[in-house]
Protein backbone atom coordinates (compact mmCIF):
# COMPACT_ATOMS: atom_id res chain seq x y z
CA UNK A 1 0.00 0.00 0.00
CA UNK A 2 1.27 3.46 -0.93
CA UNK A 3 0.93 6.72 0.98
CA UNK A 4 -1.50 9.28 -0.42
CA UNK A 5 -1.14 13.04 0.10
CA UNK A 6 -3.44 15.93 -0.78
CA UNK A 7 -3.16 19.44 -2.16
CA UNK A 8 -2.75 21.91 0.72
CA UNK A 9 -6.27 23.33 0.57
CA UNK A 10 -6.11 23.90 4.34
CA UNK A 11 -3.28 24.14 6.86
CA UNK A 12 -3.94 20.64 8.17
CA UNK A 13 -4.19 19.13 4.68
CA UNK A 14 -0.64 20.32 3.97
CA UNK A 15 0.93 17.79 6.34
CA UNK A 16 -1.78 15.12 6.32
CA UNK A 17 -1.28 11.77 4.58
CA UNK A 18 -3.39 8.62 4.42
CA UNK A 19 -2.91 5.04 3.32
CA UNK A 20 -3.95 4.40 -0.25
CA UNK A 21 -6.87 2.00 0.09
CA UNK A 22 -7.33 1.44 -3.65
CA UNK A 23 -6.09 -2.15 -3.31
CA UNK A 24 -8.78 -3.05 -0.78
CA UNK A 25 -12.27 -4.33 -1.46
CA UNK A 26 -15.14 -1.85 -1.48
CA UNK A 27 -17.72 -4.40 -0.26
CA UNK A 28 -19.25 -4.36 3.23
CA UNK A 29 -17.64 -6.62 5.85
CA UNK A 30 -18.92 -10.17 6.36
CA UNK A 31 -21.89 -9.78 8.73
CA UNK A 32 -21.50 -13.21 10.31
CA UNK A 33 -18.00 -12.23 11.49
CA UNK A 34 -18.99 -8.90 13.09
CA UNK A 35 -19.55 -8.35 16.80
CA UNK A 36 -20.70 -5.19 18.62
CA UNK A 37 -18.13 -3.19 20.55
CA UNK A 38 -19.02 -1.14 23.59
CA UNK A 39 -16.76 1.81 24.30
CA UNK A 40 -14.91 1.80 27.64
CA UNK A 41 -13.27 5.24 27.29
CA UNK A 42 -10.26 4.06 29.31
CA UNK A 43 -12.35 3.00 32.31
CA UNK A 44 -12.09 -0.24 34.27
CA UNK A 45 -14.90 -2.33 35.78
CA UNK A 46 -15.23 0.17 38.65
CA UNK A 47 -15.74 3.06 36.23
CA UNK A 48 -12.39 4.65 37.09
CA UNK A 49 -10.15 5.99 34.34
CA UNK A 50 -7.09 3.74 34.16
CA UNK A 51 -5.98 4.83 30.66
CA UNK A 52 -6.03 8.58 30.15
CA UNK A 53 -6.90 10.52 27.01
CA UNK A 54 -9.42 8.02 25.61
CA UNK A 55 -13.02 8.62 24.57
CA UNK A 56 -15.27 9.54 21.67
CA UNK A 57 -14.27 8.30 18.26
CA UNK A 58 -16.23 6.72 15.47
CA UNK A 59 -18.46 3.76 16.21
CA UNK A 60 -16.90 0.49 15.07
CA UNK A 61 -17.75 -3.18 15.07
CA UNK A 62 -15.24 -5.88 15.91
CA UNK A 63 -14.11 -8.20 13.13
CA UNK A 64 -13.63 -11.72 14.53
CA UNK A 65 -10.11 -12.71 13.48
CA UNK A 66 -8.98 -16.35 13.32
CA UNK A 67 -5.71 -16.24 15.24
CA UNK A 68 -5.60 -20.03 15.74
CA UNK A 69 -5.61 -21.24 12.10
CA UNK A 70 -6.52 -24.77 13.26
CA UNK A 71 -8.38 -26.02 10.15
CA UNK A 72 -5.46 -28.12 8.94
CA UNK A 73 -4.92 -29.32 5.36
CA UNK A 74 -8.04 -27.59 4.03
CA UNK A 75 -7.40 -25.05 1.25
CA UNK A 76 -8.99 -21.64 1.60
CA UNK A 77 -9.45 -19.02 -1.10
CA UNK A 78 -8.90 -15.33 -0.39
CA UNK A 79 -12.17 -13.55 -1.16
CA UNK A 80 -11.38 -9.92 -0.31
CA UNK A 81 -8.80 -7.69 1.35
CA UNK A 82 -10.47 -5.29 3.80
CA UNK A 83 -9.80 -2.40 6.15
CA UNK A 84 -10.13 -3.13 9.87
CA UNK A 85 -10.77 -0.08 12.11
CA UNK A 86 -9.59 -1.98 15.19
CA UNK A 87 -5.97 -2.63 14.13
CA UNK A 88 -3.22 -1.18 11.97
CA UNK A 89 -2.98 -4.26 9.73
CA UNK A 90 -5.41 -5.03 6.93
CA UNK A 91 -7.43 -8.25 7.05
CA UNK A 92 -8.36 -10.86 4.45
CA UNK A 93 -11.67 -12.71 4.19
CA UNK A 94 -11.01 -16.36 3.32
CA UNK A 95 -13.44 -19.16 2.47
CA UNK A 96 -12.55 -22.80 3.08
CA UNK A 97 -13.60 -25.64 0.78
CA UNK A 98 -16.38 -26.60 3.19
CA UNK A 99 -17.88 -23.10 2.88
CA UNK A 100 -16.73 -21.72 6.25
CA UNK A 101 -15.57 -18.10 6.13
CA UNK A 102 -13.12 -16.40 8.46
CA UNK A 103 -10.91 -13.33 8.71
CA UNK A 104 -7.11 -13.53 8.97
CA UNK A 105 -4.40 -10.87 9.09
CA UNK A 106 -3.40 -10.07 5.51
CA UNK A 107 0.34 -10.64 4.93
CA UNK A 108 2.27 -8.46 2.52
CA UNK A 109 1.76 -9.65 -1.07
CA UNK A 110 -1.48 -11.57 -0.51
CA UNK A 111 -4.11 -10.98 -3.24
CA UNK A 112 -7.74 -11.87 -3.79
CA UNK A 113 -7.97 -15.30 -5.45
CA UNK A 114 -4.87 -16.72 -3.74
CA UNK A 115 -5.21 -20.15 -2.11
CA UNK A 116 -3.74 -20.63 1.37
CA UNK A 117 -3.62 -23.55 3.79
CA UNK A 118 -2.67 -24.30 7.37
CA UNK A 119 -0.94 -27.33 8.86
CA UNK A 120 2.47 -29.00 9.05
CA UNK A 121 2.34 -30.01 5.35
CA UNK A 122 1.65 -26.51 3.97
CA UNK A 123 4.05 -24.83 1.55
CA UNK A 124 6.36 -22.06 2.73
CA UNK A 125 4.56 -19.10 1.14
CA UNK A 126 2.95 -15.92 2.55
CA UNK A 127 -0.38 -16.58 4.24
CA UNK A 128 0.20 -20.25 5.02
CA UNK A 129 0.28 -21.18 8.72
CA UNK A 130 2.50 -23.95 10.07
CA UNK A 131 3.85 -25.16 13.41
CA UNK A 132 7.32 -23.75 14.13
CA UNK A 133 8.67 -27.32 13.95
CA UNK A 134 7.78 -27.42 10.22
CA UNK A 135 9.18 -23.97 9.29
CA UNK A 136 12.78 -23.75 7.98
CA UNK A 137 15.30 -21.75 10.01
CA UNK A 138 15.69 -18.18 8.72
CA UNK A 139 12.09 -17.85 7.53
CA UNK A 140 10.27 -14.53 8.08
CA UNK A 141 7.08 -15.12 10.10
CA UNK A 142 4.29 -13.24 11.87
CA UNK A 143 1.15 -14.00 13.91
CA UNK A 144 3.11 -16.19 16.35
CA UNK A 145 1.58 -18.16 19.21
CA UNK A 146 3.16 -18.18 22.67
CA UNK A 147 1.33 -21.30 23.86
CA UNK A 148 0.22 -24.11 21.50
CA UNK A 149 -3.47 -23.79 20.64
CA UNK A 150 -4.02 -20.48 22.41
CA UNK A 151 -3.95 -18.32 19.29
CA UNK A 152 -1.38 -15.85 17.99
CA UNK A 153 -0.25 -13.14 20.40
CA UNK A 154 3.02 -11.87 18.89
CA UNK A 155 3.89 -9.88 15.73
CA UNK A 156 0.40 -8.81 14.63
CA UNK A 157 0.63 -5.08 13.81
CA UNK A 158 1.16 -3.53 10.37
CA UNK A 159 4.55 -4.08 8.76
CA UNK A 160 5.90 -6.27 11.54
CA UNK A 161 7.81 -9.51 11.09
CA UNK A 162 9.83 -11.93 13.19
CA UNK A 163 12.53 -14.38 12.12
CA UNK A 164 13.00 -18.00 13.11
CA UNK A 165 16.63 -18.16 14.22
CA UNK A 166 17.12 -21.73 15.48
CA UNK A 167 15.38 -24.87 16.73
CA UNK A 168 16.64 -26.97 19.60
CA UNK A 169 14.65 -29.69 21.34
CA UNK A 170 11.18 -28.54 22.35
CA UNK A 171 11.82 -24.85 21.66
CA UNK A 172 12.38 -22.55 18.70
CA UNK A 173 14.39 -19.33 18.99
CA UNK A 174 12.64 -16.32 17.46
CA UNK A 175 13.93 -12.78 16.93
CA UNK A 176 11.01 -10.43 17.53
CA UNK A 177 10.58 -6.99 15.88
CA UNK A 178 11.88 -5.32 19.06
CA UNK A 179 15.17 -7.22 18.77
CA UNK A 180 14.33 -9.55 21.65
CA UNK A 181 15.39 -13.18 21.24
CA UNK A 182 12.83 -15.51 22.77
CA UNK A 183 12.25 -19.26 23.01
CA UNK A 184 8.80 -20.45 21.94
CA UNK A 185 7.51 -24.07 21.97
CA UNK A 186 7.91 -25.69 18.54
CA UNK A 187 4.26 -26.75 18.61
CA UNK A 188 3.14 -23.10 18.32
CA UNK A 189 1.66 -21.93 15.04
CA UNK A 190 3.07 -19.07 12.99
CA UNK A 191 2.17 -17.56 9.62
CA UNK A 192 4.70 -17.15 6.82
CA UNK A 193 5.58 -13.63 5.63
CA UNK A 194 5.39 -10.04 6.85
CA UNK A 195 2.21 -8.34 8.06
CA UNK A 196 0.72 -6.16 5.32
CA UNK A 197 0.11 -2.38 5.22
CA UNK A 198 3.85 -1.80 5.54
CA UNK A 199 3.59 1.97 4.98
CA UNK A 200 1.36 2.48 8.02
CA UNK A 201 4.27 3.90 10.04
CA UNK A 202 4.75 6.68 7.48
CA UNK A 203 1.21 8.07 7.77
CA UNK A 204 0.98 11.61 9.22
CA UNK A 205 -2.25 12.23 11.14
CA UNK A 206 -2.07 15.92 10.21
CA UNK A 207 -4.78 17.40 12.44
CA UNK A 208 -6.24 17.07 15.91
CA UNK A 209 -9.74 16.24 14.68
CA UNK A 210 -8.54 13.09 12.97
CA UNK A 211 -7.04 11.92 16.25
CA UNK A 212 -10.42 12.49 17.91
CA UNK A 213 -12.04 10.26 15.27
CA UNK A 214 -9.65 7.52 16.39
CA UNK A 215 -10.86 7.80 19.97
CA UNK A 216 -8.00 9.85 21.42
CA UNK A 217 -8.76 12.91 23.55
CA UNK A 218 -6.30 15.81 24.05
CA UNK A 219 -3.09 15.30 26.04
CA UNK A 220 -2.07 18.24 28.25
CA UNK A 221 1.55 18.75 29.31
CA UNK A 222 2.25 18.58 33.02
CA UNK A 223 4.39 21.73 32.88
CA UNK A 224 1.35 23.89 32.06
CA UNK A 225 -0.72 22.51 34.95
CA UNK A 226 -0.98 23.73 38.51
CA UNK A 227 1.16 22.17 41.26
CA UNK A 228 -1.83 20.33 42.71
CA UNK A 229 -2.49 18.66 39.35
CA UNK A 230 1.00 17.55 38.35
CA UNK A 231 4.52 17.47 39.88
CA UNK A 232 5.78 19.52 36.90
CA UNK A 233 3.20 22.26 37.43
CA UNK A 234 3.55 25.72 38.90
CA UNK A 235 6.24 28.37 38.66
CA UNK A 236 6.40 31.69 36.85
CA UNK A 237 6.35 31.46 33.07
CA UNK A 238 8.07 28.49 31.48
CA UNK A 239 9.62 26.68 34.42
CA UNK A 240 11.73 23.52 34.56
CA UNK A 241 10.27 20.40 36.16
CA UNK A 242 12.15 21.11 39.40
CA UNK A 243 13.24 17.49 39.85
CA UNK A 244 16.20 15.33 38.83
CA UNK A 245 14.07 14.03 35.95
CA UNK A 246 10.54 14.07 34.56
CA UNK A 247 7.90 12.11 36.44
CA UNK A 248 4.35 10.88 35.89
CA UNK A 249 1.37 12.66 37.45
CA UNK A 250 1.77 10.23 40.37
CA UNK A 251 5.45 10.90 40.95
CA UNK A 252 6.96 7.81 39.29
CA UNK A 253 10.00 8.34 37.02
CA UNK A 254 8.74 8.85 33.47
CA UNK A 255 11.88 7.96 31.51
CA UNK A 256 13.63 4.63 31.90
CA UNK A 257 11.46 3.35 34.76
CA UNK A 258 11.07 -0.42 34.47
CA UNK A 259 7.52 -1.65 35.04
CA UNK A 260 8.05 -5.37 34.34
CA UNK A 261 7.86 -7.74 37.32
CA UNK A 262 11.24 -8.61 38.84
CA UNK A 263 10.59 -12.34 38.63
CA UNK A 264 8.24 -12.84 35.71
CA UNK A 265 7.34 -16.43 34.92
CA UNK A 266 8.38 -16.04 31.26
CA UNK A 267 11.86 -14.66 32.08
CA UNK A 268 13.39 -18.09 31.50
CA UNK A 269 12.27 -18.02 27.84
CA UNK A 270 13.93 -14.68 27.01
CA UNK A 271 17.45 -15.24 25.69
CA UNK A 272 18.27 -11.59 24.91
CA UNK A 273 16.38 -8.50 25.99
CA UNK A 274 15.29 -5.95 23.41
CA UNK A 275 17.47 -3.22 24.95
CA UNK A 276 20.59 -5.33 25.62
CA UNK A 277 23.69 -4.19 23.81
Amino acid sequence: MAIKSYKPTTASRRSMTVTDYSGLSKVAPERSLLEPMKKKSGRNSYGRITVRHRGGGNRTKYRVIDFKRNKFDMPATVQTLEYDPNRSAHIALIQYEDGVKSYILAPDGLKAGDVITAGPNADIKPGNALPLSAIPVGTVIHNVELYPGKGAQLVRSAGNMAQLMAKEGAYALIRLPSGELRNVPVGCMATIGQVGNVDHENVSVGKAGRKRHMGWRPTVRGSVMNPNDHPHGGGEGKSPVGRPGPVTPWGKPALGYKTRKKHHRSDKFIVKRRNDK
